[in-house]
């Protein structure tokens, strides 16, 4: 796994998480769907993303080892 698809697993499932979290416990979890909303498109823009940070950090490589050799 490298890091283009683990965002999209954290991101999608941060979304649905909070999602869930809006209906079942309080309205206000759509504050965080939201938030993850708008990091995804200034990131877009700026290809800047602090979970690429946090995942860099935590050793996760870039590019799929396939990419990597050639």
């Amino acid at each position: 796994m490298y890091i283009d698809r683990m965002l999209r697993i954290i991101a999608g499932s941060f979304i649905l998480i909070s999602l869930a979290l809006a209906v079942k416990v309080n309205i206000n979890w759509l504050w965080f769907t939201a938030f993850v909303g708008l990091n995804l498109f200034q990131s877009g823009f700026t290809n800047w993303c602090p979970m690429i940070t946090i995942l860099e950090k935590l050793g996760m490589p870039k590019f799929p080892k396939e990419c990597a050799q050639k």
